[in-house]
């Protein structure tokens, strides 16, 4: 497995990097970069993880990440099946918190910028009145060159730095600290865990795809995650739950069973202390809206 930890990196000859992507399916692989990112998803459906964050995504989710902040858009399964003519799309932009000079942040017509590259770092989800706005702004970013892409870019951070419609994604700020060998072993450990989470999780088996004792496997896995392995898996199951409870008719012990938990008491008891409610509660207040 190869995946490439700084893959964004922005030419020497550009200010910035906007990209609209059309694939089968978003890319698999855990990884971080040393630029920040505005991400937001047109088409597709799936898991996202961002730093310790887990959540379905679906068309409208608008992200930003900070540098060293590892991430992954992780399409749905059928999007990986042979003959599916599903297929994804989104608009993503890179750059430097330097991307105007090396003394940008430094002025006092910036510091709301400053602040918000601040806040990124854990990861921002944007939503309210004016997403759709900053929406149409990235799609026509990327038809854009010369300064009127630079200024267009700018229009953009003005207003995401203005907004108080957002949450906070991850628990903590990242270092850079990910390395080659640990990208890799991390890409294993959430391709594992995506095929396997409806089942029970051999640990014995994951730790030794990775060389490792279960022990020293758990020890590691926490360090790097910020969450124990058992809590990530239930989180998983979890969201898949509430993804199950509001695109489907099944009943809540079929979606507990479906999505690997044993029993309907224990599905029920980890539901509410992740989300504050009970599945029923959940889906009915989904209905609503």
């Amino acid at each position: 497995m190869k995946a490439a930890i700084h893959k964004s990196e922005i030419p020497q000859d550009r200010i910035f990097v906007v990209r609209h992507l059309e694939e089968k399916y978003f890319d698999p692989q855990w990884h971080a970069h040393s630029e920040y990112q505005l991400f937001v998803v047109l088409k597709g459906t799936g898991t996202r993880f961002i730093g310790d964050s887990i959540k379905a995504f679906g068309p409208g989710e608008l992200i930003m990440t900070g540098p060293h902040l590892p991430h992954l858009w992780r399409s749905d399964d059928v999007y990986f099946e042979r003959g599916s003519r599903l297929n994804t799309e989104g608009v993503v932009i890179y750059f430097n918190e330097n991307f105007l000079g090396e003394h940008f942040l430094e002025k006092e017509e910036t510091v709301l910028l400053r602040k918000l590259f601040t806040r990124s770092t854990r990861g921002l989800e944007f939503y309210g009145k004016e997403k759709q706005h900053l929406i149409s702004m990235m799609k026509e970013l990327t038809g854009m060159h010369g300064t009127q892409s630079v200024i267009q870019l700018l229009n953009i951070l003005e207003l995401l730095a203005h907004s108080k419609s957002y949450h906070f994604l991850s628990s903590k700020a990242y270092e850079n600290e990910f390395n080659q060998s640990e990208t890799d072993r991390l890409n294993i450990v959430y391709a594992y865990v995506m095929k396997h989470f409806r089942q029970k999780i051999q640990l014995e088996e994951l730790s030794k795809l990775l060389h490792m004792t279960p022990t020293s496997f758990s020890r590691y896995f926490s360090r790097k995650n910020n969450m124990p392995f058992s809590k990530f898996v239930s989180e998983l199951r979890i969201r898949h739950a509430c993804k199950l409870l509001t695109e489907t008719e099944l009943s809540v012990e079929q979606i507990c069973y479906e999505c690997g938990f044993n029993t309907v008491s224990n599905f029920n008891r980890q539901f509410l202390a992740l989300m504050r409610k009970k599945p029923t509660q959940y889906k009915k207040e989904f209905m609503s809206i």
